[in-house]
């Protein structure tokens, strides 16, 4: 799982809720998953005007949901912007726990708005796959430390973003519900195994 450097970094997941709180801007969000584009494109995607979908663009690219991927001429020397989902990065470890929070509460409503998205659409009659799990392991350091080694071999094996298929969310978390014990705490027969 990858941070950012201690320096300062943009607060880009900041309103994301708020940015999500429009169905319209999900069913953006949606059209650019599958490809990114232009507003021109997105408003005859979901049947809009493209002048009424500027300011819902502008909403999510203040949240750090999309950016501009490329700028496209058109004629008469004009360019469009062309828009793709952004990748959000979580704050450095040097975050403060306010800060940790707004970023976890806006992730985890960005997740919601796109599990009830899919079903919306397996309701109407769509095929989107959605497999949610949730359980709780015993992991000792080194176990935990071969578990994130598995998850990135994994990311970086399927993350691939220019290869064909369907654009999946993946969200993994990886919490501890205790502190871990320390050094000093590790009964000596087991000590040196840690040193």
């Amino acid at each position: 799982m990858s941070t950012q450097g201690s320096g300062a970094s943009p607060r880009r997941w900041h309103g994301v809720h708020k940015a999500l709180a429009d169905p319209l801007r999900i069913r953006l969000l949606e059209a650019l998953w599958e490809m990114p584009r232009s507003a021109r494109e997105l408003a005859d995607h979901v049947d809009l005007p493209p002048d009424r979908l500027y300011y819902h663009l502008n909403h999510l690219e203040r949240a750090g949901l999309i950016e501009i991927a490329e700028y496209r001429p058109l004629a008469r020397g004009k360019v469009e912007r062309v828009y793709t989902p952004a990748v959000t990065e979580p704050p450095s470890d040097a975050a403060n726990p306010e800060e940790m929070a707004e970023f976890l509460g806006s992730m985890l409503d960005a997740t919601r708005a796109e599990i009830n998205a899919a079903y919306r659409s397996k309701q109407a009659g769509g095929c989107r796959e959605v497999d949610l799990h949730r359980g709780a392991l015993r992991l000792t350091d080194e176990a935990l430390t071969e578990l994130r080694g598995h998850i990135e071999r994994l990311a970086t094996q399927f993350g691939d973003r220019d290869a064909p298929g369907v654009w999946t969310r993946v969200v993994i978390a990886v919490v501890d519900l205790q502190d871990r014990p320390s050094l000093d705490a590790t009964p000596p027969r087991l000590r040196g195994r840690h040193e």
